[in-house]
Formats: C-alpha cells, structure tokens, sequence
C-alpha cells in the first residue's frame, strides 16, 4: 500500500487503547505495554504520528519529543510498525516526517536508545541513517543497558 492511502494525524489520548491493543503483538509477545503510558499522547501530540490504513486500523505509530534539556534534540521514544507492512518503507516515512519537523522546529538531532538485544531495530535504525553506538550499561538501572542511536540533521 503507498504512504499517500495512509491517513497520517497526531495521536489523540483515545489512540493509547488502540497502541495497547496490538503492542505486545507487534513485539512477537513480548511485553511492551509498559514502554507507552498515555501521558506520552496526553502531551507530546504535536511531535508524534499515527498512521491509518484507509479502513481506519492502525498501522504505525510514533512518539517523539523535543529535548527539554538539548535544545537541538527531538527525542524519539518509541515507533511500532505493524509486521504484516514492515519493508515497505514505512519506518523511514515516518522517520523522514519526524526529521522535517524537528528541523522546522530548529532541532539539529534525534536520538533514541534500544536494548543491546533488539539488533532488529539497531540495524533499521542503521538503515534510516541513524549512529548506533556502544551499550550502556545500566543505563535504565542495574542490568538494563541501552544502546544510543543519533541521526544528524543538518
């Protein structure tokens, strides 16, 4: 399906339910939930995306926001794309759209972190032209290391 059928919008809060009713199945049955609270789409509206098929289902989603703290920096906490639509180029659209924003809104970067085991998303993220550097460890408490990843947008 090309993008241009695709209904892209700013999340609602009433989208949380619809992210929590396909999460854990687009992660293969791994527990996701928690990643994605409903604060994240009560206040970061205007920096994240949900994206619909014509018939309305949901198809991806992502949720971003500027730095409070790096004013150069779009924060990009989380995107799922359904697996039945990966490879199509959907993850990069999404990110292409995150990226024109943050420029208009003066942002040099995105970052993002990943788990050092998710080398699914180190490799897309790779793909899109993201920097994937070294694990942290402990970076989200004892034994939860994280992986940076930075795309530069100038």
């Amino acid at each position: 399906m090309a993008s241009q059928e695709l209904r892209w919008r700013r999340p609602e809060p009433g989208d949380h339910a619809r992210i929590m009713a396909v999460i854990d199945d687009w992660w293969g049955g791994r527990s996701m939930r928690a990643m994605v609270p409903r604060l994240f789409l009560d206040h970061f509206r205007g920096t994240s995306y949900i994206v619909e098929d014509p018939a309305g289902d949901l198809v991806a989603f992502l949720v971003a926001f500027d730095s409070p703290e790096d004013d150069d920096v779009t924060y990009v906490h989380f995107i799922g794309v359904d697996p039945a639509r990966r490879g199509i180029g959907l993850g990069r659209e999404i990110y292409d759209r995150v990226a024109s924003d943050a420029r208009h809104r003066g942002r040099r970067r995105l970052a993002a972190v990943t788990s050092p085991v998710n080398t699914a998303s180190q490799a897309f993220h790779r793909s899109v032209g993201f920097e994937v550097g070294e694990a942290i460890e402990d970076y989200d408490g004892p034994g939860e290391a994280r992986v940076p990843m930075t795309l530069n947008l100038d």
